[in-house]
């Protein structure tokens, strides 16, 4: 057995000890393959829906929450929207009857009305409220991110078939010919964002696999090929590295990019096989700490209990390079499992 091998098995079985229940599911679930259907995962479900993590997202959520308020859905990184999110990647149980209104409320939001309208413009024009989606030089410019992360936990976290298909349908009519998403101002912008299109292929690729929506899934493949094309992280005419920000680890992305989340996003849409992925696996790798494990090297939001932007109610971990993260590490060993490069 070699030193590697060796360090990632300690790992597991520690992760799979982990005080906190997220992580054992994730651990168990995401990384070694358990079955949804297991009774002592469904009892580990249990177990998170009354953890303090989610009591801390939700109850302190709610209290910030009110309804028809746009910010109390969105705000940076307290609103509903985020908080759901997070449920549906850290192993909150589908079907909760006690999450049906946030659920709705959050869903509602992001399908209303004015997103199937179209506003064809020549010049970028915000428009006001209730106006629809701009159309600028034959492409949609819409923050896909957004209805992307709803299709996702909608798509996780259940009671949503309604909306989740409806969502499903605005994306793949927004989508651009390339593959993604952009919401640039720019006349002339003629190639995806990063940001605006793991997302939405995340969520197609979740709904597409509950649902068994052929075009769900036909729209994250191509999807993928955005970041395929460019290796995950580098400028195709020149093959630069794209932001140097891409190759810092982070947990949660929000909606931001860096390279292990597009390797987690295409694992998710079964595209992690692609010879196109081969450069990043090997920095993945690269990046593992000497004693198993990866870090998180930078984040994207404070921890405060005040209703402030930017500010998470849990801390995800400090940044540190050196330091083992459990949430980084564990979607590391997901895509290296996914990838068959070896975990255990």
């Amino acid at each position: 057995m070699t030193a590697v091998l060796r360090s990632r098995r300690d790992l597991l079985r520690r992760l799979c000890r982990s005080p906190e229940p997220s992580i054992r599911w994730r651990a168990r679930v995401r990384v070694q393959g358990e079955s949804l259907e297991r009774p002592s995962v469904q009892t580990l479900e249990r177990e998170i829906r009354r953890s303090d993590l989610v009591h801390r997202l939700l109850t302190r959520g709610r209290q910030r929450f009110v309804p028809g308020h746009y910010g109390g859905i969105y705000r940076y990184w307290q609103g509903i929207h985020w908080a759901l999110a997070t449920l549906a990647d850290i192993g909150y149980p589908d079907g909760d009857p006690a999450l049906r209104p946030l659920l709705a409320r959050a869903l509602a939001m992001w399908s209303d009305s004015k997103y199937d309208r179209t506003v064809r413009t020549s010049a970028w024009a915000t428009p006001t409220a209730g106006t629809g989606v701009p159309f600028l030089n034959g492409r949609y410019r819409r923050c896909a991110s957004q209805q992307g992360n709803a299709l996702l936990y909608a798509s996780r976290l259940g009671n949503a078939e309604e909306p989740a298909g409806h969502l499903a349908d605005l994306l793949a009519r927004w989508q651009w010919d390339d593959g993604g998403w952009n919401c640039s101002r720019s006349p002339t912008a003629h190639v995806s964002s990063f940001m605006e299109t793991l997302t939405p292929m995340r969520g197609l690729a979740a709904y597409g696999a509950v649902s068994g929506s052929a075009s769900a899934l036909a729209a994250a493949r191509r999807a993928s090929e955005v970041f395929l094309e460019r290796r995950l992280f580098r400028r195709r005419r020149d093959g630069a590295v794209m932001r140097p920000g891409f190759l810092d680890l982070h947990y949660p992305l929000y909606w931001h990019y860096d390279v292990l989340g597009g390797l987690k996003g295409l694992a998710e849409a079964g595209r992690i096989g692609d010879p196109r992925c081969r450069e990043a696996l090997d920095w993945l790798e690269g990046r593992e700490l000497p004693g198993g494990g990866w870090p998180a090297d930078a984040r994207f939001y404070h921890v405060s209990d005040a209703y402030e932007h930017g500010a998470e109610y849990v801390d995800w971990g400090a940044p540190s390079r050196g330091t083992v993260n459990d949430w980084v590490t564990t979607d590391a060993l997901f895509v290296l499992r996914a990838a068959d490069r070896t975990v255990e």
